[in-house]
């Protein structure tokens, strides 16, 4: 399998390259770079899997045209070219999974919900299909999507851009199955277990909610997506959507809710997905004290045409994509084609959805035959703005720097 000394050479390589061309402050990582670390991923994993091995893993979880990023457990990224529609398909959505797929039956699955309650329950799928269908579209977001343009280089998945999809979900909600177990006013946070094991010593995959975004009314435990049952790589029979928050609270292969007069004490908690209550320096050591969990995704956006490096014909050119904020509604986007001297008001266009992705779109007219680097920022309701860098942080969580992608005009 692929090294973290592979990663820290294409990482440091791309660096390199940045600091030889000041101009591409806002470009990340060039079209050729980003290309030979998608290759560099696929040849290691080949080279320990073979190509059929790589191949047939992609074919059993439908993601043949995603970017792999690691076999065991299957984590596969989205090119950023399957990302141009609001809803993306599930064959399309990128996979993120701490452990490997469980094997599950439906027939025999059952919910537990215990802890804080008066009446301790275990429901099976169809029982929990009798409540109130509640349908949420939602940008989810892996935390560490962008984590490979950190600098210095982080451990864990080197995600680009493409951990992150928009999906329709329809299941009943937390709250009332929290109602039906009657949960005690002592109840803090709920409990959400997975059956999905761990290997060796790796800690069970236990996150917690707050009661109060529990019983949000689009905090829903799905059994749909986009129309369909969930396939078991999307955490099927059971999984639990909590919009707009980062993607490893919507937890697959739910199991159990176990609510508690207190913090839970799992290492996915207490140690995992934490984030510096203040800004540190690139490579900084940061006290555990000093971190508090993440909840909420920052205002970001995505450009997903042209594509990065594409080579373009003088003449207007149609700019598109994508910005989302987590639980707040994209209020701008603005483009800029001059390294950020100045920018122009994108149109927010398509549907609307409270924790979803607002598509936007712009033109301009390239009279010259030249190199444009095209920059997108999001501006959110609360005003918050994208930033020119993102912030340093030891798990390389929340990457959100102005977006961008260079196209050659002949």
């Amino acid at each position: 399998m692929i090294t973290r000394r592979d990663v820290l050479t294409q990482l440091a390589m791309a660096g390199a390259m940045a600091r030889l061309a000041p101009a591409e402050l806002f470009a990340q990582t060039s079209a050729s770079a980003r290309e030979r670390s998608s290759e560099l991923w696929r040849d290691r994993a080949e080279a320990a899997f073979g190509s059929e091995g790589v191949q047939t893993s992609a074919q059993r979880y439908g993601k043949e045209k995603l970017i792999v990023r690691s076999l065991r457990p299957p984590d596969f990224e989205t090119p950023v070219a399957l990302l141009d529609s609001f809803i993306t398909p599930v064959e399309h959505f990128y996979l993120r999974c701490h452990m490997p797929v469980p094997q599950v039956d439906a027939t025999a699955w059952s919910l537990k919900i215990g802890g804080e309650v008066n009446s301790p329950l275990a429901l099976s799928l169809d029982e929990i299909k009798k409540l109130p269908a509640h349908t949420v579209t939602m940008t989810l977001e892996c935390a560490g999507n962008g984590r490979a343009f950190f600098e210095p280089a982080l451990a864990g998945i080197q995600w680009e851009k493409g951990a992150v999809g928009t999906a329709r979900f329809t299941g009943a909600r937390m709250s009332d199955l929290l109602k039906k177990a009657g949960a005690k006013t002592t109840a803090l946070n709920v409990e959400m277990h997975a059956a999905d094991r761990p290997l060796g010593t790796q800690p069970a995959f236990v996150r917690q909610v707050p009661m109060t975004k529990a019983a949000h009314p689009d905090t829903i435990i799905a059994w749909d997506m986009n129309g369909q049952p969930l396939t078991v790589a999307h955490g099927a029979p059971l999984r639990a959507i909590i919009p707009g928050w980062e993607g490893a609270y919507s937890i697959k292969w739910l199991n159990a809710l176990n609510l508690i007069a207190r913090d839970s004490d799992s290492f996915w908690v207490a140690t995992g997905y934490r984030y510096p209550k203040r800004r540190v320096a690139p490579g900084a050591a940061v006290d555990p004290k000093d971190m508090e969990p993440l909840k909420g995704m920052p205002v970001k956006s995505l450009i997903t045409t042209p594509a990065h490096g594409a080579a373009l014909a003088t003449g207007t050119i149609n700019i598109g994509g994508f910005a989302w904020a987590g639980e707040d509604d994209i209020k701008a986007v603005d483009i800029s084609i001059d390294n950020g001297a100045t920018w122009q008001p994108a149109r927010l266009t398509g549907e609307q959805a409270r924790f979803a992705w607002r598509r936007f779109e712009h033109s301009f007219n390239a009279d010259k035959a030249q190199s444009y680097l095209i920059l997108s920022r999001a501006t959110d309701s609360r005003g918050n703005m994208q930033p020119a860098v993102s912030q340093w942080n030891p798990s390389g969580y929340l990457w959100n720097q102005y977006d961008s992608v260079r196209v050659e005009v002949k």
